[in-house]
């Protein structure tokens, strides 16, 4: 009986105790951020959101295990003065530095989700690591939701309250032997279960547990967020690599449906010069001219320029992002390649020869330059732009003009715009991009403006109003350029933002971005509106067809103005699940299987078809994801996409 004096009992149970509470503050992180973006994950019922809570509690012990791998070590390790109240001290502090950072990650989600659409990961960081503005946007964000910090510091405050209510008293061992051999089986057990916890299971023959497990538990794919927390999606996505070479189709299958190389044979004389616009966070659902057979209730546009620019020009409402951050807009809309689970722009796979919009127009001898009025190499978009091939970078260096920064991102797009219009054309034909940034959060206006433009429904509403007035004033400009008439413009958004009605608070409308074709010359016949479905990735090869390319383009979007008809194919990924649209349905697939099949009517994802539906076209359908999958996965990663 004396060798089970050395248990060390009490120490096990208080170690056991400090790590349950993790387990409780993260069911009320989970709570919290529910509560605060229940407009855009709806859940049923208590009932429903308990299930899903249950279900989170495995995402939760693989976070927490993950962050508290050394507290419990260290707690455990026999070193005899484990129970001195110096060392437990240290303990303390420890288990309070790395919890409270973990913690916090799932705060700043409460934010951040609204407008990532997905929960935290390593990605967000790899974007902010090219910001030199991340305390000043931290200020501003905090500044504007105080309940986060308030929250986030009641909740510490609180769980150090009850990690003090249970001391572990001074205990010297008295036989040692017996004492270390405690120690070391208790450590070896510990390990055992840590490996499985981090696991998600003790089986060989599994995986472990991701991001898309939690789709497992769901109703709707947007409900596999709350099951999630964010120190789970972070830590799993740190040192990542979702690309990977799979093999479920023949090269011949893909060639016939897939179609991954394109020729188009229009004869254009005179190159028309291109612009094209990536708004930043426009929502197709900001415009009215994208909304006139919506049917929303009390629905307002905030676009109005625009709105008159598109009866002027060709326009397709029911287009899609192929991505979810700015850098994503970029690869998609000049490239032509979209953005999966793991992003292409962040992938070790980025710094390869990529034929684009970019390089056709080399080829065809124009000038080519990208503009954007942050500081240089913000968003990743000089180090992408070097790598498709622009022969001209224009950022906040070269603007030289700080009384026009906004104070956060970039300079105010009426004034950049301006610049973009009289510095474009010296040489022509060209092909010109501009990032705007004025629509972003903070979501702010210049001063002189306050009180000219609506508020609207939410924070969005009146600087995409702003910057819609600064594209009519860069027209006013444009317009008396020697190379208006003979230029194509183009605009969309890079992804979507804020939503205020319902219908797009869809997993799929999330994805849902504008799409205009205008040029003041009749000879493009760019007028009308095309109902088809169209993505970021089809303006590459339109444009390239529009300038009369010839050549053998590689391409997984289309020519929206060819006669030469290929199936649309619409792709993206919510960051845990790829999404296609294709024919009568939707197929969402998690890199080795179909998980759903939804009627393409069902944009919120609410009704999964999978065990009701074995048709002919179905089974296609699947095949044919699976398929493009292959294709992106090989060219990718064989530096095939030149």
């Amino acid at each position: 009986m004396k060798f089970f004096r050395e248990l060390r009992k009490e120490e096990i149970l208080i170690l056991c105790y400090r790590i349950f509470l993790a387990f409780v503050f993260y069911q009320i992180a989970r709570l919290l951020f529910w509560f605060f973006n229940r407009n855009l994950i709806k859940v049923e019922s208590f009932s429903d959101y308990l299930n899903l809570a249950f279900h989170g509690i495995a995402f939760d012990l693989t976070a927490i295990l993950y962050v508290n791998m050394l507290f419990i070590f260290l707690s455990l390790i026999p070193i005899v003065i484990n129970t001195k109240s110096g060392y437990q001290k240290f303990l303390f502090w420890l288990y309070f530095v790395t919890n409270g950072i973990a913690y916090a990650m799932n705060f700043g989600d409460f934010i951040y989700y609204r407008f990532s659409q997905t929960r935290l990961t390593l990605a967000a960081f790899q974007v902010a690591k090219h910001e030199t503005n991340i305390l000043k946007v931290f200020t501003t964000s905090s500044k504007e939701h105080p309940f986060v910090i308030i929250w986030f510091v009641v909740l510490m405050i609180l769980w150090v309250f009850l990690y003090r209510r249970f001391k572990i008293k001074y205990q010297k061992p008295v036989k040692l032997v017996p004492y270390f051999l405690w120690s070391l089986l208790i450590l070896c057990i510990s390990s055992v279960l840590i490996v499985g916890g981090i696991r998600g299971d003790f089986k060989h023959s599994t995986r472990p547990i991701n991001m898309v497990d939690a789709n497992k538990f769901v109703k709707t794919p947007l409900q596999g967020n709350i099951v999630l927390n964010s120190t789970f999606s972070f830590f799993r996505t740190l040192g990542s690599n979702n690309f990977r070479e799979v093999h479920f189709v023949d090269e011949k299958f893909i060639d016939e449906n897939i179609f991954p190389y394109k020729t188009y044979d229009r004869q254009v004389q005179n190159k028309p010069n291109i612009v094209i616009f990536i708004v930043e966070s426009f929502g197709r659902e900001y415009s009215g001219a994208f909304n006139k057979d919506k049917n929303i209730k009390d629905f307002v546009s905030y676009t109005p320029f625009i709105d008159s620019l598109a009866n002027e020009s060709l326009i397709f409402p029911n287009t899609f992002a192929n991505g979810r951050q700015s850098i994503h807009g970029m690869s998609s809309i000049l490239a032509g390649i979209p953005s999966l689970t793991d992003a292409f722009t962040s992938s070790p796979y980025s710094n390869q020869k990529i034929q684009s919009i970019v390089s056709v127009c080399d080829d065809l001898g124009y000038e080519t330059s990208f503009y954007h009025g942050a500081p240089n190499g913000s968003m990743g978009f000089l180090g992408f732009g070097n790598i498709l091939g622009f022969k001209n970078y224009y950022g906040l260096n070269e603007y030289n003009g700080q009384k026009d920064f906004d104070g956060m991102w970039a300079i105010w797009d009426e004034p950049f715009l301006q610049y973009f219009a009289k510095n474009t054309g010296k040489k022509q034909p060209f092909m010109s991009t501009v990032f705007t940034a004025s629509s972003h959060h903070p979501f702010k206006i210049p001063e002189k403006y306050q009180g000219k433009f609506k508020k609207g429904k939410i924070e969005m509403h009146e600087p995409m109003q702003y910057t819609d007035y600064a594209i009519k004033k860069y027209f006013e400009t444009a317009e008396k350029q020697p190379w208006f008439h003979n230029t194509i413009f183009v605009f969309t958004g890079d992804h979507t933002n804020q939503t205020a009605y319902s219908e797009y608070e869809k997993l799929m409308n999330r994805f849902a971005v504008p799409l205009i074709f205008y040029s003041p010359n009749p000879a493009y016949q760019l007028k009308g509106v095309n109902a088809e479905l169209a993505q970021q990735i089809d303006i590459y090869p339109t444009l390239a067809d529009l300038i009369g390319y010839n050549r053998k383009i590689r391409s997984w979007g289309r020519s929206l103005l060819s006669e030469k008809q290929y199936q649309p194919l619409i792709v993206n990924s919510d960051g845990s699940s790829e999404q296609f649209i294709y024919g009568n349905f939707m197929y969402r697939f998690d890199g080795k299987d179909i998980t759903g099949i939804y009627f393409k009517e069902d944009l919120g994802f609410e009704n999964n078809q999978i065990d009701k539906l074995k048709t002919p076209e179905t089974e296609k359908g699947k095949l044919v994801a699976k398929a493009w999958y292959q294709d992106y996965m090989n060219r990718v990663i064989n530096r095939k996409l030149n």
